[in-house]
């Protein structure tokens, strides 16, 4: 099969700094921050990283551009992106590296455990982003376009794609906290997609124009299709009733994903008998200490992040900022503060727990130190969860002595987490009827 796809020229965002966008140079490095690297120049260290997350950008993007210094790109597409900004009117467009071949990792964030910050941006700087601007409730007008980069979404493989722009790619390498980072971009003129096949479980779905989306989503996520490759499709509006499909910017498309498989799992999850004991797992990755503690009580779940001073979101602070988010067994109406971490978090959480055919109140609580030094995405949340989940585990018979392992391992005393979490107050303060024993 063999697919052409045009378009107009499309000029969006500024490119007065090749590195980064201007949400990222007000948010990652704050005004306030900007002199000090101008005085540092990535040597002195004042901003007290361990390393320059400017530096790390900067070679990652050095050692790429000699592949990318042109208006033409012939590579394997292992993905698609959709844009936010300007909603409804949005960029769409391939993800395309510079190569030929299984390019899968570059865009499988399940296969990035234990990769380091600078195996990851490297990885993910390599990928070109065609721009293609359309109105998502508008697809009707666009039927040829979208209907080629859904196909691209559901292939088993990446396909070779030749690409030509109307510029050569440029600027901004992207980060942010619930998308994996990627590199330059440019206006896509002309599109080229080589042969491939669908994966059949994904194509099964799109082709079902009767088959609602969440049901789409909870039955491919049934057929062990990767939770990315479900985001992906989604994103591109592959699922759902024929008149009501969208498509759906990445970052959102990520989050509802995790979301709606989440709530089936936890509805799971609250049928099922108790643990028997405290359980504490844990993982530590990219500088950051993940540790989920389980306890021997009806579904609850909460995550508590704490940022250490001189993270990408507590880069001026003097003490630790610590954020929780959580819900019981009625669950949550309102969209958490922490953001997509927490949706990924719980996935991965009740996902052990329909496993293990057990039920359990769970307390999840990162430290994220200051060698983390930019954002790759809510996949880092969701993959150390799973990753802490398949290891092995302690046991504890009461709470007090699961929290005293815990205080072992991490800096923070466990009277500040306790201050900050609703799971760890009630466990350890709440009274039950069960603290009277035989009285009545």
């Amino acid at each position: 099969m063999s697919l052409m796809m045009d378009s107009t020229p499309i000029f969006a965002g500024r490119f007065d700094n090749p590195f980064f966008s201007g949400h990222e140079s007000a948010g990652f490095l704050g005004e306030r921050e900007r002199p000090l690297c101008v005085e540092c120049k990535g040597t002195k260290m004042l901003c007290a990283k361990a390393r320059c997350p400017l530096l790390v950008k900067y070679y990652a993007a050095v050692r790429q551009k000699h592949f990318i210094n042109n208006t033409f790109i012939h590579g394997s597409a292992p993905g698609v992106f959709v844009g936010r900004y300007g909603y409804p009117a949005v960029s769409i467009g391939p993800l395309l590296p510079p190569i030929l071949g299984d390019t899968s990792e570059l865009d499988t964030p399940e296969m990035w455990l234990g990769k380091s910050i600078d195996d990851i941006v490297s990885m993910r700087s390599s990928l070109v982003r065609g721009l293609y601007r359309v109105n998502v409730k508008k697809i009707d007008h666009f039927t040829k376009i979208v209907e080629n980069l859904q196909l691209l979404s559901m292939a088993d493989r990446p396909i070779d794609t030749s690409a030509e722009f109307y510029r050569k790619p440029a600027g901004r390498i992207e980060l942010d906290d619930e998308v994996q980072p990627f590199g330059p971009s440019a206006p896509l003129k002309k599109m080229e997609m080589g042969n491939f096949r669908l994966d059949q479980r994904l194509e099964k779905a799109h082709y079902d124009t009767d088959l609602p989306a969440r049901d789409a989503v909870l039955s491919l996520y049934g057929h062990d299709v990767l939770v990315t490759r479900i985001q992906r499709a989604f994103s591109m509006g592959a699922f759902g009733a024929k008149k009501s499909r969208r498509l759906v910017p990445t970052r959102q498309s990520i989050t509802a994903v995790d979301s709606m498989i989440g709530e089936a799992l936890v509805e799971d999850v609250k049928r099922l008998p108790l643990i028997n004991e405290f359980r504490v797992f844990e993982s530590w990755q990219l500088d950051n200490r993940f540790i989920v503690l389980m306890i021997p009580e009806t579904w609850g779940y909460e995550l508590v992040e704490a940022w250490y001073p001189d993270t990408i979101w507590n880069p001026a602070g003097r003490d630790i900022m610590i954020i929780s988010d959580h819900e019981l067994g009625s669950g949550r109406k309102e969209y958490a503060r922490i953001g997509g971490c927490y949706y990924a978090a719980r996935l991965a959480t009740a996902e052990y727990l329909v496993k293990e055919k057990r039920q359990a109140r769970v307390v999840i609580l990162r430290e994220a130190h200051s060698g983390y030094i930019m954002p790759v995405g809510v996949w880092n949340v969701r993959e150390n969860v799973r990753a802490a989940l398949r290891g092995p585990y302690e046991a504890f018979s009461s709470l007090e002595a699961a929290l005293a392992y815990v205080q072992s391992r991490f800096d923070i005393p466990i009277k500040r987490w306790t201050l900050n979490s609703f799971v760890l107050k009630d466990g350890r303060f709440q009274r039950r009827l069960s603290d009277f024993g035989g009285a009545g």
